[in-house]
């Protein structure tokens, strides 16, 4: 079974250590969506939420947050991102907005968490900028589609179409 990486001999959590990690060209890519009324979905369409941008607002949350990840979850090292990008599609017929986010580093530790973290922020900032037509929203799915670099190599999510990066 495998040993987790974030726990030491005695069971303890901890920071893994990278220092003799070589450096590689790492990305992760991450999804999640946020369902909601199709009134709603009209509205940050046809850009006539109050609050203004919801997709430029998110997409601007999403890559913040995937900067701050080394100060969000604990045992995280800091990284020297060197690319996020954060996109939206609409899905009509599941009423929600799909939200993908894709997070590159040159370094000796891998981006996962950077993407997830945009997706999630970035999602709860469309329900953040949202709520005052729609409490019902759900900001879910949240999930690695793919990760490469490092000495694990490349993980493809099963079943998952990545061909839009």
């Amino acid at each position: 079974m495998a040993q987790l990486s974030h726990v030491d001999e005695k069971g303890q959590a901890r920071m893994v250590d990278v220092t003799s990690k070589p450096s590689t060209m790492r990305e992760a890519i991450a999804r999640g969506r946020v369902r909601m009324q199709p009134t709603t979905l009209a509205l940050i369409a046809d850009g006539s939420i109050s609050k203004g941008d919801v997709l430029a607002t998110a997409r601007v949350a999403g890559i913040m947050a995937a900067k701050q990840v080394g100060s969000l979850i604990p045992l995280c090292h800091p990284l020297n991102l060197t690319s996020v990008t954060v996109d939206f599609d609409f899905n009509y017929e599941s009423s929600a907005v799909e939200i993908e986010a894709v997070a590159r580093v040159n370094g000796p530790t891998g981006v996962e968490m950077e993407a997830l973290t945009a997706v999630s922020v970035a999602g709860l900032t469309i329900y953040d900028m949202c709520k005052a037509v729609d409490r019902g929203m759900v900001v879910g799915d949240i999930r690695l589609v793919k990760k490469s670099g490092g000495k694990s190599g490349t993980y493809v999510r099963p079943g998952e179409d990545y061909s839009k990066e």
